[in-house]
């Protein structure tokens, strides 16, 4: 990538202290790099550091004296090619989020018209918080941002869990490499929510399946900057900035769309879309009158998607879902073998308040060598964690086939 002119805002947090190896990059590289301070990250690395590293004065003040015309947030905010927010803090995405204009770093972001890279950074119970949670969402769908993490893993506070920034190296193979984040140039295909079965005009079968998981993965993938189908059941839930929605409702109409949507290309598949199994063998024209004490269903069985779409000849890599409430593990690995699919991720919807209809969830992801356990924590928080998962195996699985 040609040399940019970066501008680095450095926000309140431990992991301020690895920014500097983040500029030491970006300068070895050949960018310019300019830093922005907050008051906070001003009690973790001193400016000091960031101007030995960068050569160029660092910024902290709102009206500096020394500045251009003494308007330091306008002359920087032209300055710039590229915005790189890292860490950025819980109270950084908060005022983001809003359009606030508080501070330097925030009336910059407000005044300039380059794209702006958020990294999270912040303990994993604030990353969980629902109010981050809906920052977070208001930031994915912004346009001119994309955000960066976070990864997960031991926190300086002992915790472990998501909410660390990603590594200086990672971070600058981002920038430098101009990308929207793991899955850019990806096209993904993701089934969500339930179907409904037709026993006549107005009754169905169905499930408790919310459409909450399959919606935050498709969110997560977008952020992560896949181009996203979303092949939906009946769920009451706004559609995700920049995904492209597309309804269904009987389980024959889901194999329809999502064997549409991956005839158009498709490198990823995830089927989160709680399908029903079975479908009465007939529909009455009208509605069936209450007659008699008891009433008989024949029910014949539905396709498979997720099957299908996995003995594909040109099949992309294919990540199935288990809802079980026992031994989880056991059908989960059977299912995983038995459709040949790439990974599963499984979870107990037995347990109180996660799962179905609940913002949380408990999920472990499977593959042929490993697992991993992801949660308890927030749909939205998983699904970032499990794109970052996926994203390193499709790498991996690209970096093989390259090398036959």
């Amino acid at each position: 990538m040609a040399a940019k002119r970066i501008l680095l805002g450095v926000t309140g947090g431990i992991a301020a202290y690895k920014s500097a190896e983040l500029v030491r990059l970006l300068k070895k590289s050949g960018h310019e790099v300019r830093v922005v301070m907050t008051r906070g990250a001003e009690a973790f690395v001193t400016p000091l550091t960031f101007q030995a590293l960068s050569g160029e004065p660092v910024r902290t003040s709102l009206l500096d004296p020394e500045a251009e015309s003494g308007m330091g947030h306008i002359e920087l905010a032209k300055w710039a090619d590229q915005v790189v927010i890292a860490p950025a803090s819980a109270d950084f995405i908060a005022r983001l989020a809003q359009g606030m204009a508080d501070d330097l770093l925030t009336t910059l972001c407000c005044a300039t018209e380059a794209p702006i890279a958020v990294a999270p950074a912040m303990n994993q119970a604030m990353w969980g918080n629902r109010r981050t949670q809906r920052n977070i969402e208001l930031l994915a769908a912004d346009a001119q941002v994309t955000l960066l993490g976070p990864d997960q893993g031991a926190q300086a506070c002992g915790d472990v869990g998501p909410g660390r920034m990603l590594e200086p190296t990672v971070l600058f193979d981002l920038i430098s490499g101009a990308t929207k984040g793991p899955l850019a140039g990806r096209r993904v295909v993701i089934t969500a929510g339930p179907t409904r079965e037709p026993i006549d005009p107005v009754r169905y079968i169905s499930n408790y399946s919310s459409g909450k998981m399959g919606y935050a993965l498709a969110s997560a993938a977008r952020m992560a900057g896949a181009d996203v189908v979303l092949v939906s059941g009946p769920v009451s839930i706004e559609a995700p900035a920049g995904v492209e929605v597309r309804g269904v409702t009987t389980a024959q109409d889901m194999l329809e769309c999502a064997s549409g949507a991956v005839d158009e290309g498709c490198d990823l598949f995830i089927a989160t879309a709680a399908v029903a199994d079975y479908r009465p063998d007939s529909c009455a024209g009208d509605k069936i009158k209450k007659t008699d004490e008891g009433m008989s269903l024949s029910l014949v069985r539905n396709p498979d998607t997720l099957a299908a779409i996995a003995a594909r000849a040109d099949a992309p890599f294919t990540v199935g879902f288990a809802a079980e409430t026992r031994d989880v593990e056991h059908y989960a690995l059977d299912k995983l073998t038995r459709k040949k699919l790439n990974m599963i991720v499984a979870n107990d919807v037995s347990t109180p308040g996660l799962g179905f209809n609940s913002d949380s969830n408990a999920v472990i992801a499977f593959w042929a060598q490993g697992q991993e356990a992801i949660g308890p924590d927030t749909k939205v928080a998983i699904a970032q964690r499990l794109m970052a998962l996926i994203g390193e195996h499709l790498k991996s699985k690209a970096g093989a086939a390259g090398a036959l």
